[in-house]
């Protein structure tokens, strides 16, 4: 029994709300709370009947939601700067750390606006300085980044084929979370 597969989720308007496992989508569908749109691989058996796991379902309901944010997290500021020191401009994924601009021993927060992606000879020769103290020119201003309804479909998408058309534009928008 598949019931830890995963399942898509869209909202009525089609949007991807999140992403559930099958025993929870079988529940949704099965009290009239959402449809199947997609069958998945696998059968979730009773006592008497064998139900076809569903892989893409759609609430009957629309459900309002804010807006999904990022996570700050190591990772998520190597995408966004896309594995590239902000200072020297050197491109990989080895040997890359975090950089507080402002230090935090002088205050500087751990947000998105204050971390970059720094090599780690940038970082040393910066060390607990401003990049204006040390000399050394930011390639751009470090901002939150702006996260579309899709984000959260994304690293599924290579696994999950029957999902993408239900997500425009996926094939460029993917290639940041792979």
């Amino acid at each position: 029994m598949a019931t830890s597969s995963s399942v898509l989720v869209l909202n009525q308007n089609y949007e991807p709300l999140n992403v559930c496992n099958a025993r929870r989508a079988f529940v949704l569908v099965d009290r009239g709370k959402a449809e199947v749109l997609e069958h998945g691989r696998g059968f979730l058996h009773s006592s008497s009947h064998a139900f076809v796991l569903p892989s893409v379902i759609r609430l009957i309901y629309l459900i309002k939601r804010p807006r999904p944010q990022m996570r700050l997290s190591r990772r998520e500021i190597f995408n966004r700067d896309r594995y590239t020191c902000q200072y020297c401009g050197r491109r990989g994924q080895r040997d890359l750390t975090l950089d507080h601009v402002m230090p935090r021993h002088r205050g500087g927060r751990h947000t998105w606006e204050n971390l970059v992606t720094a090599c780690k000879t940038c970082n040393h020769r910066k060390a607990g300085r401003t990049p204006q103290e040390a000399k050394m020119l930011l390639a751009k201003q470090p901002c939150q980044p702006r996260v579309s309804n899709y984000y959260v479909v994304y690293p599924y998408l290579n696994s999950e084929e029957g999902w993408r058309k239900f997500i425009p534009g996926w094939e460029t928008a993917s290639e940041g979370f792979a």
